[in-house]
């Protein structure tokens, strides 16, 4: 394809799906098809799936079946996604190695009857693969298994026998040579993690019975704990008793793949609805798991010291004590403070201000990962959002809210007047008129409140050229103590706003060289505050830094002091 338009260099997600840049106002037009035996067949093995489901598209376990397939998730509902997510499920639809296992059966059974020499079979093996890769859209995860798979039947046809860690060696230094940029990406990692751990557990010696069962148990916990340090790094936090929610939904997954897979294919519904089932099945257990306790890592830590606690006869009173103990501690929620309290979220590079208080809870922009966001809403116990506040479209400031409203009850919507919302903002407000969340645009003068918290709207008053001058800006007002959070206004905007002094500051745009130096020395109170992450903006400039050295006002960065809780009284 060939695209015309404005090209902006704005990494992000939409609807969940990561990009690098957006371009605006863009004419598309097909220069011309994918071509060759695995294009060909895997676009038709894909559209004949998706085709298949479309007449069942409103409902989520057709959603859930298609990500079974070929690792289409855009039908499945957020809140879904959500729950698959919090229950440590997410792999399923991720496309990996028990899919093209079962994609490899479900072959097996189609070239069974002509009677193929072992060798032959094991080369049109090779050939499905290539296939399904391509209907799968060559997720890193799919491309690991597919590589691994193939490394093993490619042994079968020059006749050596591959051994599976071998194997895995093998097909993970050829994608990296291949594509060294698969080593950072996080699904990889985990799949990579996630087969380490299974073939350790699968090695482990079983005593008790039934021995199926306990050596199913055994591999989930492995390829859990092996996986432990990823999604630390990049979520903050785990599901505790994921490896539960994983022995309980795994025979639902094969069997809602099996038989989804072969109802479609050969057109018989009661097939195809026993496989729905099962992904509805799928769904209820991801439902109830995705309430269960998560951990970050010194509970993580925790939890693996009391398991090899656990297999020693004296400790083991003192390991099951103490696990009761911090489960009855984590089941208590997280009350509301007493006092109203700003939060400077550490959510990298990004904006995510917490205003919460006993009267609710108010939460401005969301920063760039709907992950990264929940993980930081958790260390603060936040369940329900009494007033969401976009203050621009930028993917750092709302693409983190991707999921916000299938996470969290949402009370009220607002988002900024005058300014033509970006794709991933009016992909929000769509989402919330579709889920019946009061949407409100602001301007100038408008208010609102949640108990002693007040909210003054101070900008925009009118449209503006940049974006980022369009910025919702407020004045928080909770006992006498005054805090301006300013989004990512620039001089220009900066310039139209009325004499402050409040006694917080968010510093506007991370910091950057397009605020006014003079108005940031005139405006700044007590506290400054930038919310900034690891960036290649250069962001916060030095400038803005010395401005700052050069007033009395304490300044906090999120990247380096992490969450900035400051009481409003």
């Amino acid at each position: 394809m060939a695209a015309a338009g404005a090209l902006r260099d704005r990494p992000g997600r939409l609807r969940g799906d990561p990009h690098r840049a957006l371009i605006r106002d863009a004419e598309v037009e097909v220069v011309a098809r994918a071509g060759g035996l695995w294009f060909r067949s895997g676009n038709a093995l894909r559209r004949f799936v998706l085709d298949k489901l479309e007449p069942l598209a409103h409902r989520p376990p057709a959603g859930l079946l298609a990500g079974f397939l070929v690792g289409d998730t855009s039908r499945l509902p957020a809140d879904a996604v959500d729950d698959l997510r919090s229950a440590g499920l997410t792999h399923y639809v991720a496309v990996s190695g028990s899919n093209v296992a079962l994609f490899l059966a479900a072959w097996w059974l189609v070239v069974g009857p002509l009677g193929l020499d072992p060798r032959l079979r094991a080369a049109t093996g090779l050939v499905a693969l290539g296939a399904f890769v391509v209907a799968t859209r060559w997720e890193p995860s799919v491309v690991r298994a597919a590589a691994m798979a193939g490394v093993l039947l490619g042994g079968r046809v020059v006749g050596v026998l591959v051994d599976p860690w071998r194997a895995l060696g093998s097909a993970v230094t050829l994608l990296v040579l291949v594509s060294g940029d698969l080593v950072a990406d996080v699904g990889f990692q985990l799949s990579v993690g996630a087969t380490c751990g299974v073939l350790i557990g699968l090695r482990m010696p079983i005593r008790r019975r039934p021995r199926r069962l306990w050596r199913l148990v055994t591999a989930t916990v492995a390829a859990q704990l092996a996986v432990v340090p990823v999604l630390l790094a990049t979520f903050g936090t785990v599901p505790l008793l994921s490896p539960i929610a994983n022995v309980v939904a795994a025979p639902l997954v094969t069997a809602a793949t099996a038989l989804g897979g072969a109802g479609l294919a050969v057109g018989f519904a009661p097939v195809l609805e026993a496989g729905l089932f099962a992904a509805g099945g799928v769904l209820e257990v991801a439902r109830h798991a995705a309430g269960w306790p998560q951990v970050g890592a010194p509970g993580a830590a925790a939890v693996i010291l009391a398991g090899f606690a656990m297999r020693s006869p004296r400790l083991r009173p003192l390991a099951v004590a103490g696990a009761v103990a911090w489960i009855g501690i984590a089941a208590v929620p997280v009350a509301p403070p007493e006092t109203p309290q700003l939060v400077f979220l550490d959510v990298g590079q990004g904006d995510a201000v917490l205003l919460a208080g006993p009267a609710g809870t108010a939460l401005v922009d969301g920063g760039r990962d709907p992950d990264v966001l929940a993980a930081a809403l958790r260390r603060h116990g936040i369940v329900r959002i009494d007033l969401l506040i976009v203050t621009h479209g930028d993917a750092d400031h709302v693409g983190g809210l991707a999921e916000a409203l299938g996470r969290y009850e949402v009370a009220e919507l607002w988002h900024p007047a005058h300014q033509d919302p970006s794709p991933l903002l009016a992909a929000l407000v769509d989402d919330a008129h579709r889920r019946g969340v009061p949407v409100r645009a602001v301007r100038r003068g408008d208010r609102g409140s949640l108990g002693d918290l007040r909210f003054d709207v101070l900008a925009p008053g009118r449209r503006y050229a940049a974006e980022n001058d369009g910025s919702i800006v407020l004045w928080v007002a909770a006992a006498g103590a005054t805090a301006l959070l300013t989004g990512d206004v620039e001089a220009v905007a900066q310039g139209e706003l009325p004499p402050l002094r409040p006694e917080i500051l968010q510093v506007p745009h991370h910091g950057s060289a397009t605020t006014d130096l003079r108005w940031l020395r005139e405006t700044v109170g007590t506290v400054a505050v930038i919310s900034v992450g690891p960036n290649t903006f250069g962001h916060p400039t030095q400038t803005v830094l010395d401005a700052l050295a050069g007033t009395p006002a304490r300044v906090f960065l999120t990247q380096r002091d992490g969450d900035v809780v400051i009481p409003l009284s």
